[in-house]
């Protein structure tokens, strides 16, 4: 499935038209056959988009167009618009996944203005008051609401005459609708209503108490309802909707709009795998936040024996005895309503064995309370309320009669729900309330942008970055000039605030990769020395290697240089070994993402835009040994994290900063040099990094098993195939560095 984009008329319509056919284009062929893609659409441009997934999808894959009420009406010069259209299109309709959405039928809201009636225990039917009808809650527990329905029809039927309650009944000038032994069935579950001329069928509220899904989604206003953390923030119940109706529990969902993460949650919440884009920093931050954050109902898996149980319960029927596995694909145990009709209760066998079981019971109860009360009651005529001058053993049998009459009602109205036709909730599976469920393991990834080429008439390439004046590309955006001019103002920052590399001079310096000269004082301006630093800057969108840092150090180093400072973006895994060549330092400074935004950035000095982290401090120790906790076995080793080393632009010295500097670090305890792997993770907050967790969860959390997780030295694990550890390290401004050892 893939979810809707948001319509954003930036460049004007046929530019939107232009943008979204690239990307319904690439959604169309990331689709499987059983997929659908949803589109949200304001109205006034809703036929020119429809036009363009006609084209793309073809108008035969067309589903439907759905119709989705928002807060309030948006200003217009005529009529307010208070909706907005979600184009739902198949890539194959004769393959759609579908699944039907029901909602609840409500006395006071939509789907059951006809149900007016209610049955009290003792058979009798009045008509429902005003204040019951605008009010069900007031309606006593011991009513059955219902409405009547015509057992006979216009057309050839049956002809036959029946009685009931010692009378008897004809279709007249009619047909009955079903034959007589049908009819039969229907008396003995107590479905048949008797006037003074006809019979009618009591149709409960309870025999279908929901009505299909339509396309017009008028429960949608946002309102109150949608505490938004985005700006453009759907209502979660939309994007519930869509996707369970598309979807299964192991399904994978993409929103190339990410936003505030709502189709992420939503998926995360029902079980389906999910991918979201946004080009965003800001909202990818919220959406990671938001999943991290939330607190999920744990669904009983029908791969489960937990599972089969709960269905063997619902179905009246014995435990599967498969294997079971846990695998998500198999779906939820649903929530079920009964889909009951005349039909299904006149094929249902087992009413007349409840009958028959009962009425060994009933019947001598029925003879001996009209023998103590000397009457000729028959079962109907048997008053709810015994008499006041009854004798006492009369007053006991009467209790017993309708003691087991209501029993075999119960258990007859329980016969036809579990034999009845059933229709699926998708959206009520049975929850396990003794467990709770966060989000699965994701992972945030990037890509930075890339340049496109292309080929002119002369078969030569074209760099649009390139060109001059196209778009402020001229000389590569001058990309090295405003990044010193950012770094001339913001300085570079240490691990602490306090230490600050602020330059007093910045100028251009005409190297190969040396690319300026900074001046700082070391110590102060006043009583400090004067430092003289060689500036590498990496590229625009790239990795800058060891080889790289090597070459620049040389540079600097043979250019009489005091230090070495790079700033870039990223830095490859081996590049954090290297911080030192000959007498020159090597301070690499991480440059922030929001200056690819430079050209537009406000330059104020007071964001941390270049931040020094250095090495991590680490010592690996034998987990048997005498250094180690003695927790381990013979040949497993222990990660111990002393600090990170920082430089102090005030003292030109580099010491360990302590743990107290780390937010929380990670180990890869197999490095294969290609990719970080975390299978440790540890958090060395200075306040308890898990008491937020604690609230979230709700739960009484194992203090031994955090305790591993809140340490500076790592549980025992075996050395590693591959030769090497790689120990990742988050400082509490969010800067990480990553160092590898050889073991």
């Amino acid at each position: 499935m893939v979810k809707a984009f948001r319509d954003t008329w930036r460049d004007g319509i046929h530019s939107y038209l232009s943008y979204l056919r690239d990307r319904l284009t690439v959604a169309r062929d990331l689709l499987t056959d059983s997929g659908s893609i949803f589109v949200q659409i304001g109205d006034e441009n809703v036929h020119r988009v429809r036009a363009l997934m006609d084209e793309i999808f073809g108008d035969d894959n067309f589903v439907s167009e759905i119709i989705v009420i928002k807060s309030s009406g948006l200003g217009a010069n005529t009529l307010p618009r208070q909706n907005d259209y979600i184009l739902m299109y198949a890539k194959l309709a004769t393959a759609l996944k579908y699944r039907q959405l029901f909602k609840p039928k409500a006395l006071d809201g939509e789907g059951a203005g006809a149900y007016q009636l209610a049955k009290s225990t003792d058979g009798v039917i009045r008509r429902l008051r005003k204040g019951e009808l605008e009010a069900p809650g007031t309606i006593p527990t011991n009513l059955t609401v219902l409405r009547l329905g015509d057992l006979t029809k216009p057309g050839p039927g049956s002809k036959y005459e029946i009685e009931f309650q010692g009378k008897l009944y004809s279709s007249k000038s009619r047909w009955w609708g079903m034959p007589k032994d049908t009819l039969l069935r229907a008396i003995k579950a107590d479905r048949v209503f008797g006037s003074a001329t006809t019979l009618s069928y009591q149709r409960l509220l309870s025999d279908w108490s929901a009505f299909p899904l339509t396309n017009i989604w008028a429960d949608t206003g946002t309102g109150s309802g949608l505490n938004k953390i985005y700006v453009v923030q759907t209502d979660e119940k939309i994007v519930q909707r869509c996707l369970l109706m598309a979807t299964d529990p192991g399904d994978l969902v993409l929103d190339p709009t990410c936003g505030s993460g709502t189709t992420a949650t939503v998926a995360e919440q029902w079980g389906r795998r999910w991918i979201t884009i946004d080009t965003s920093r800001v909202a990818l931050a919220l959406a990671r936040a938001r999943i991290m954050g939330a607190r999920y109902p744990y669904y009983l898996l029908a791969d489960s024996r937990d599972g089969q149980l709960k269905e063997s319960e619902i179905t009246r029927t014995a435990p599967s005895s498969q294997p079971t596995r846990g695998h998500i694909a198999h779906g939820f145990v649903y929530e079920r309503v009964p889909h009951i009709t005349l039909k299904s209760i006149a094929n249902n066998a087992e009413i007349d064995v409840i009958w028959e079981r009962f009425q060994e019971t009933l019947e001598p109860l029925r003879e001996r309370l009209n023998d103590a009360v000397a009457a000729n009651w028959e079962e109907w005529e048997i008053p709810r309320q015994s008499g006041e001058e009854w004798p006492e053993e009369a007053k006991q049998l009467h209790a017993r009669w309708w003691e087991k009459r209501i029993a075999r009602q119960q258990e007859i109205d329980a016969s036809i729900a579990a034999k009845a036709d059933h229709e699926f909730l998708y959206d009520k599976p049975y929850e396990d309330k003794k467990k709770v469920r966060v989000a699965g393991p994701f992972t945030v990834e990037s890509l930075s942008p890339h340049r496109v080429l292309g080929v002119d008439e002369n078969d030569e390439l074209i760099d649009p970055a390139g060109a001059e004046g196209d778009g402020g590309y001229s000389e590569e955006r001058d990309f090295v000039q405003i990044i010193l001019e950012n770094l001339k103002t913001a300085g570079v920052q240490q691990a602490h605030r306090e230490d600050k590399i602020t330059f007093t001079a910045l100028t251009p310096w005409p190297g190969d990769l040396i690319c300026a000269e900074g001046r700082y004082f070391e110590g102060g301006e006043e009583t400090g020395k004067e430092k003289r630093a060689a500036i590498f800057i990496g590229p625009e969108f790239g990795t800058v290697s060891r080889p790289d840092l090597v070459a620049a150090a040389r540079e600097a180093g043979d250019a009489d240089f005091d230090v070495l400072i790079t700033c870039a973006f990223n830095y490859d895994a081996h590049s954090s070994e290297f911080d030192k060549l000959g007498r020159v330092p090597v301070l690499k400074a991480r440059m922030n993402a929001d200056l690819h935004m430079a050209a537009d950035l406000k330059n104020t000095g007071k964001g941390n835009l270049f931040v020094i982290f250095g090495e991590p401090d680490i010592d690996i120790v034998d987990a048997a040994g005498p250094n180690g906790t003695g927790d381990g076995e013979p040949g497993q080793i222990q990660v111990k994290v002393n600090g990170v080393d920082v430089f102090h632009p005030n003292t030109g010295e580099v010491r360990s900063d302590g743990a107290d500097g780390i937010a929380c670090w990670f180990i890869d305890t197999d490095y294969n040099e290609e990719s970080f792997f975390v299978r440790h993770a540890y958090f060395l907050g200075a306040n308890d990094p898990y008491k937020s967790l604690k609230t979230t969860l709700k739960a009484e959390i194992d203090e031994d098993a955090w305790a591993t997780l809140h340490s500076d030295t790592s549980r025992p694990f075996a050395k590693p195939k591959a030769g090497r550890i790689a120990v990742k390290v988050i400082n509490h401004l969010g800067d990480e560095v990553m160092k590898v050892f050889r073991v």
